[in-house]
């Protein structure tokens, strides 16, 4: 099939999880022999001089990455007028650039570029699939108290509603998906999210440099990794390590990512008196990442909110132990007793006592982590979720042009509304 990806990110410009979706989605197909086209964007902050658009074709798939306009816009403060750039540029890359290639079906990754997909697909005369990956009423824990976080729901709904077909990375992300959107659950389909586990894998040397650098004396060593956001949970993480500490002395904490809660983070440590115990190393290459993540004891991801979880397909990848909180998709990835230790989200002393028990028994801490490593070549592969995808491709039938009103936002919690 001839398949038009839409994605905000896309390597080599990586936000998060969605770009490595997106990534190992499309050359998986192109691997499988479909004629995947991927259309993104270059760096934020960046203009058509300093990088200008790229056409070119990279692991199979041909990626056109468009260069911003001119317009002074930056995505922190002017986030839905750069969109609507980002958009417009894409849409008129696509019109110009691929000439006589008409897609069979177009793939839409989440609410940034609903613009683009939507139009393509109208003017194309071709069915418009749409990956979910999250929501902006999940992220805020149902609250749609700003102005921004309304619009962004809307053009989510916007998007949900249009599309032909709507997948969900998990069970738990397509009951929030029909909730939140007015769809009906069995209408959603899942579709995980997958791992290449050998990119993961690191040799004895490798990790043993890793454990000496962090942890030279033998003290238990704790690692979260993935983007610093207030849903992310990092802060109760923080919180829970004096508690840690003092069933477990001398336990550190590694944390490595970026995001706008990091300066807060500092000061959670300092307000907890575990600075020293806390170390902030920001973005790591994937190589030094999987080292430290096989050198560490244990994994902890404390999410409040996870659409997924693809951070714990890739630490059960390298091997490591697992601690994660039951949010949305991690509850479905990490199984209490059997790859991993779970705990309710935002519960500090639960959090702590998940990983006491991983500290407290290294033995069942590796049994878990490995059967958590065997279940990826099952649950996770990219090739059988690339499949599921093309089959979702050719039984998709186009709808065609809709014109929808706008949704209706409760003034409360979306959540739970009778």
């Amino acid at each position: 099939m001839r398949v038009l990806m839409v994605s905000w990110e896309y390597p080599p410009v990586v936000v998060g999880g969605l770009g490595r979706h997106v990534h190992a989605l499309a050359t998986e197909l192109a691997a499988a022999g479909h004629d995947v086209v991927v259309l993104s964007r270059r760096p934020a902050g960046t203009d058509a001089h300093t990088h200008p658009t790229l056409d070119e074709t990279v692991d199979g798939v041909r990626v056109i990455s468009v260069a911003e306009d001119p317009t002074h816009l930056e995505f922190e403060r002017d986030m839905v007028a750069w969109t609507l750039a980002m958009g417009h540029a894409l849409l008129r890359a696509a019109l110009v650039r691929l000439g006589g290639w008409r897609p069979d079906v177009v793939h839409a990754h989440d609410w940034l570029v609903a613009h683009p997909a939507v139009a393509l697909a109208d003017v194309l005369g071709v069915p418009l699939v749409a990956t979910v990956h999250a929501t902006e009423a999940g992220r805020y824990n149902g609250w749609l108290s700003s102005p921004l976080s309304r619009q962004v729901h809307s053009a989510e709904w916007w998007l949900a509603n249009r599309a032909d077909v709507v997948i969900a990375c998990s069970s738990a992300m397509r009951d929030e998906i029909a909730e939140l959107f007015d769809l009906d659950a069995e209408s959603v389909l899942v579709l995980h999210n997958g791992i290449a586990p050998r990119e993961w894998r690191v040799g004895p040397k490798r990790v043993a440099a890793a454990r000496e650098k962090q942890a030279p004396r033998g003290e238990p060593l704790l690692l979260y990794f993935g983007r610093l956001e207030y849903e992310k949970g990092v802060h109760d993480l923080v919180a829970a390590l004096p508690r840690i500490r003092r069933a477990h002395p001398g336990a550190r904490l590694v944390v490595a990512g970026t995001g706008t809660a990091a300066d807060m983070l500092v000061e959670t440590a300092r307000t907890h008196r575990v600075r020293r115990s806390v170390a902030f190393l920001g973005h790591l290459p994937d190589d030094e990442l999987a080292a430290l993540l096989a050198a560490a004891d244990a994994v902890v991801l404390p999410s409040r909110y996870e659409p997924f979880g693809i951070v714990a397909l890739e630490a059960a990848a390298a091997g490591a132990p697992l601690v994660a909180s039951t949010a949305g998709g991690l509850g479905e990835v990490v199984v209490d007793g059997e790859t991993g230790v779970t705990f309710p989200p935002g519960d500090v002393a639960a959090l702590a006592t998940a990983v006491g028990r991983v500290l407290t028994d290294p033995r069942g801490a590796a049994r878990r982590a490995r059967t958590a490593r065997a279940r990826l070549g099952v649950d996770f592969d990219w090739a059988h979720i690339a499949a599921g995808t093309a089959q979702v491709y050719a039984s998709a039938r186009t709808g065609g042009p809709q014109e929808l009103g706008r949704p209706k936002i409760p003034t409360g919690n979306v959540f739970g509304r009778a």
